[in-house]
């Protein structure tokens, strides 16, 4: 009996046994469906599980609904006449709107909402909700999901991004546990619960637009009238709940000109050693929000006076050396690291450096300039137990030993002697281990590293094999400039120097293509050249 041939299939048809490897709508599957091969069906799967336990924690009437009135028994309720209507955002107030119109309680919260109590235009704007995360995603199509400690939503306008978070309640702490640090904030609560969580009285104040009322939880209206900055609770209890609150207390105290109460303080001081507990990248991303302030000076100060200096930049804090001792050269350290500062802030009240403020490269590299400068400033280069950035002693390194981290324009001589090799190992010594505990760029932590290299050469710009024309048309030059400009204004002299690289870089970037081409043929040339060995002459006379 001959065999039955198997019909041919359609070029585009899929394989037997194959014939529904397509999505649940109907389509083909993407490139990471295609990748996956027999592991995309148990994916499925789970994301289906995933989806469907979500789906029943966040599970609401669909149908829009008025909304359910919140219990305002325990708040104080005042008007908001004195907000200005024309201060409030109008993607916020669109926010608010969709969502009371179904059926879910919205307000403005947060910092947004004590800016404009006192006359502040708020950076931004953030909003709280009785809807479940997944709720306001399905309102909004321009919204995403993000965050794992803390789940909210991002609701964009083009380039505005309308925070949107769920109202929470104290986490549930585990029977016997002890420990007070929030490692998972994702319990839902009321307005209330979700007002008496936040972590300054200030902060946790409500606005809602729609009626027109402040609504006060926490008596943060008075301590707003007072100009105070106290917890919510006991101190003790929420700085150590989360000891990142210490460096907000400093950012709001010296920005906006508040006193903290005396039993804050007190805890700021004692839970300042539980900041080794908290996420490295959050205690950077506090410290740059800081110097982006336009308060630096004042609140690294603070952060000395409380203790956090010493545990979040201990290389910083040794460097300054032990506070009311009577070590001159340790004063004279400490009084060029506060000029430092007080540069960056007139810098910054003067908008220099644009709406972000200055790049967390530079802020990282005028941070440890200083230290950088002492560590390679003679012997010390070479000393044994050298402090690296994260106040650990270094062995000293091999002699011959070189970092390659070198610019094209030719080697850079800093102050006192110091080779390119030397200054640029020091300062990738102690930028490298803060930059991999804050989970920095590599971008960023290499140009930190870069343009506190470069700083010498502003000072020393000879040398045969210098080439002015490419170390300016390098594009790490702009912030090496900017870093040169902040450490003359530290300095109160130098400013001829810095206004000479101005002109030659305005001429510089005027250069044509063809100049640069020569220049770089002239570099390539110049390191290709070998010195001719010195022949060796023979002892004893030997033939």
């Amino acid at each position: 009996m001959p065999r039955k041939r198997r019909p041919k299939s359609h070029p585009d048809s899929p394989p037997p046994g194959r014939e529904d490897r397509s999505g649940s709508d109907g389509q083909a599957p993407g490139p990471a469906d295609q990748s996956s091969g027999p592991l995309r069906p148990a994916r499925r799967a789970r994301r289906r599980r995933r989806s469907a336990q979500q789906d029943e924690r966040d599970s609401r009437p669909e149908a829009p609904t008025p909304p359910r009135p919140a219990d305002r028994s325990a708040a104080r309720i005042e008007d908001a006449d004195a907000i200005d209507p024309e201060l409030l955002d109008q993607d916020a107030l669109r926010v608010i709107s969709r969502l009371s119109r179904h059926g879910h309680e919205a307000y403005m919260v947060g910092g947004c909402v004590r800016d404009l109590l006192i006359g502040r235009p708020p950076k931004d704007f953030d909003l709280a909700t009785g809807a479940r995360p997944r709720q306001v995603r399905r309102l909004f199509s321009n919204a995403r999901i993000i965050g794992r400690r803390f789940r909210l939503v991002h609701v964009t306008y083009g380039d505005n991004i309308i925070e949107t978070a769920t109202f929470r309640c104290e986490p549930r702490q585990a029977e016997g546990d002890e420990d007070l640090l929030i490692v998972d904030d994702n319990e839902f609560g009321t307005a209330e619960e979700d007002a008496r969580r936040r972590d300054f009285t200030v902060n946790g104040l409500f606005l809602d637009p729609l009626a027109g009322e402040i609504i006060d939880f926490v008596g943060g209206l008075d301590d707003l009238e007072d100009r105070v900055l106290r917890t919510i609770g006991d101190p003790l209890v929420r700085l150590p709940e989360d000891p990142v609150r210490i460096l907000r207390a400093v950012k709001f105290a010296t920005r906006l000109g508040f006193r903290i109460d005396e039993p804050t303080w007190q805890a700021m001081g004692s839970t300042a050693p539980e900041l080794v507990r908290s996420a490295p990248p959050r205690v950077f991303e506090e410290i740059l929000r800081l110097m982006r302030s336009g308060t630096a000076l004042g609140a690294f100060r603070m952060l000395r006076a409380c203790g956090a200096l010493a545990i979040i930049l201990p290389s910083i804090d040794e460097f300054l050396g032990v506070r009311g001792h009577s070590d001159e050269q340790a004063h004279d350290r400490a009084d060029a690291f506060w000029r430092h500062l007080e540069a960056l802030d007139q810098e910054v009240h003067q908008d220099i450096h644009g709406k972000q403020g200055p790049s967390a490269s530079l802020c990282l590299a005028l941070l440890f300039s200083g230290l950088v400068e002492h560590q390679a400033d003679g012997a010390l280069a070479h000393a044994p137990g050298v402090i690296d950035g994260a106040g650990h002693a270094q062995d000293t390194p091999d002699p011959d030993e070189r970092a390659d981290a070198q610019d094209p324009a030719g080697p850079c001589t800093p102050r006192r002697g110091a080779s390119t090799p030397d200054l640029a190992r020091v300062a990738a010594r102690i930028v490298d281990p803060v930059s991999l505990q804050a989970r920095l760029s590599r971008r960023d932590a290499g140009r930190a590293r870069r343009i506190l290299t470069m700083q010498g050469r502003f000072l020393h710009s000879s040398g045969k094999r210098f080439r002015p024309l490419l170390f300016m048309r390098g594009e790490d030059f702009p912030e090496a400039l900017a870093l040169f400009r902040l450490r003359t204004t530290a300095r109160g002299q130098g400013w001829d120097i810095y206004e000479g690289w101005v002109e030659r870089y305005r001429r510089a970037r005027a250069a044509s293509g063809d100049e640069l081409d020569a220049e770089r043929k002239r570099a390539r040339r110049g390191s290709s050249r070998r010195r001719r060995p010195r022949s060796r002459r023979r002892r004893g006379g030997d033939n």
